[in-house]
């Protein structure tokens, strides 16, 4: 089986090969990253090659999107993206050379014939592959001028071994691959033949990508043999799967990296911890940084088995990454957020009280929601009932003792407000309850104190003011 020692003795190159027919998937970010982390360990070079030869499926919007995506996430690469489709003329050239070697053939069957074919093995119940039928033939036996495609002639006896450098030793007999088509009728290169020449050409020493490409690899090799193209090491993860234990899909919720950027609230640093968590680990590392992570990064570290991902455990680890990050950068986030009304300066100044219990981008925003409220505040159903005829009574009695305090600061209005309540022989909650409905609406927010500091002496008390009953005005 290969290991990360074997990656020493060579320069290491590896590639991200997504395809530009939709979002960015997190299968795909996780494949990307670890791709990136095992040239970054090794000192080697991680390249990027966008595979968009299905042109009618491929668009330039996924193209931004993919790379948009891959930015965010902080995954650089070392040269310009390689573009599939710009290359094949170098596709055509090797299935060639291919053919002129006799490891390739021209194959003349017509449409209606491979049907022909599959159906009757479809009525046998035989393994639905190509027959050969044009393998051995001279192609003067076809009519002058007729459309063909390029097959590859496969080993058709013994078999192929690949050890791989997650799964172990994998052993296929050639007599299960058939003669598949490298080269269309049109001239255009299959995707089989695309991806050995690029990786062949790119100087790929390591194909890390989801365990789903594993019958390709056997595939891929009789090409990569044929040509006498050195050997790359395989590595094929094992794919994401939601919590149910089936194949992550949209029904499981969001899985688009996009989505997690934009919808959920997701910083990046956090996503990066947790795909790479996801399938790979170093002991009992839950929180593990970018630089810490170029440094550890094996394959011997990848799991066998699927992993599930778990929107709870990425949530507290945002939460976690949320509580370390600069308070001017969340601010900002968050400001795009809320929108134009938002003050990044005020924001920057609340996000110590804000940080600590939110979990996502959209938690900070909600959280600090009250600030640019206007008034009259609208309130929360919790909120309208914590505001009583006796509550309103106790905040214009709160109204009175904050507007004769001039050291407007969090340990002076606590001290003020507590001195108050012990004054009305209450707990300090009846008071603080319906002035944390008073000021924000809602009831939950920061540390009351750290509100009033936040609104400012005049659109607290004016805030408070809105919500009080005078003293005496219930006799009137």
């Amino acid at each position: 089986m290969a290991s990360d020692s074997d990656a020493a003795q060579t320069k290491v190159v590896t590639r991200f090969a997504p395809s530009p027919t939709g979002f960015l998937h997190i299968g795909g970010a996780r494949t990307a990253l670890f791709n990136w982390l095992f040239a970054r360990h090794h000192g080697g070079k991680a390249l990027l090659r966008i595979e968009d030869t299905d042109r009618k499926r491929s668009t330039q919007d996924a193209i931004d999107k993919i790379i948009e995506g891959l930015d965010w996430l902080g995954l650089d690469y070392d040269d310009a993206p390689v573009f599939q489709s710009d290359r094949t003329e170098r596709h055509a050239e090797v299935a060639q050379q291919l053919l002129d070697a006799g490891h390739a053939y021209k194959c003349y069957a017509t449409p209606e014939e491979l049907e022909a074919m599959r159906a009757e093995q479809r009525a046998n119940k035989l393994p639905m592959r190509y027959d050969g039928r044009w393998r051995d033939r001279d192609p003067s036996e076809a009519p002058q001028g007729a459309p063909f495609t390029i097959r590859l002639k496969t080993p058709q006896e013994g078999e192929t071994v690949i050890d791989d450098a997650v799964q172990g030793r994998v052993t296929v007999r050639n007599e299960e691959i058939d003669d598949y088509i490298l080269l269309r009728a049109d001239g255009t290169p299959t995707y089989m033949l695309a991806v050995v020449v690029d990786d062949h050409d790119m100087g790929v020493t390591h194909i890390i990508r989801g365990d789903d490409h594993l019958n390709n690899a056997f595939r891929q090799l009789p090409i990569i043999k044929a040509m006498d193209w050195p050997e790359p090491i395989y590595a094929h993860i094992p794919l994401i799967h939601g919590t149910d234990g089936a194949k992550l899909s949209k029904r499981h919720g969001a899985v688009g990296v996009d989505a997690y950027r934009i919808e959920e609230g997701v910083l990046p640093e956090a996503l990066f911890n947790y795909l790479l968590r996801l399938g790979w680990g170093h002991g009992d590392r839950e929180e593990i940084s970018r630089a810490e992570a170029i440094e550890l990064f094996d394959l011997k570290g990848v799991g066998k088995s699927a992993s599930r991902f778990d929107m709870k455990k990425l949530q507290n680890l945002n939460g976690h990454y949320i509580r370390e990050a600069d308070d001017a950068r969340l601010a900002a986030l968050v400001a795009e957020r809320i929108g134009p009304d938002a003050d990044e300066q005020l924001l920057t100044e609340a996000m110590p009280v804000l940080k600590p219990r939110a979990r996502s981008l959209d938690d900070l925003a909600e959280g600090a929601g009250f600030l640019f409220a206007t008034r009259p505040l609208a309130m929360t159903e919790k909120a309208a009932g914590l505001l009583d005829d006796q509550a309103r009574r106790y905040l214009a009695e709160v109204s009175a003792a904050l507007a004769a305090e001039n050291d407007w600061t969090i340990e002076a209005l606590e001290a003020t407000t507590k001195a108050l309540a012990e004054r009305l022989e209450l707990g300090l909650g009846k008071l603080a309850q319906p002035m944390r409905a008073a000021l924000t609406g809602t009831t939950t927010s920061p540390g009351i104190f750290d509100v009033l500091v936040l609104l400012g002496r005049e659109e607290a008390l004016a805030r408070i003011d809105a919500q009080a009953t005078p003293a005496g005005s219930e006799n009137q």
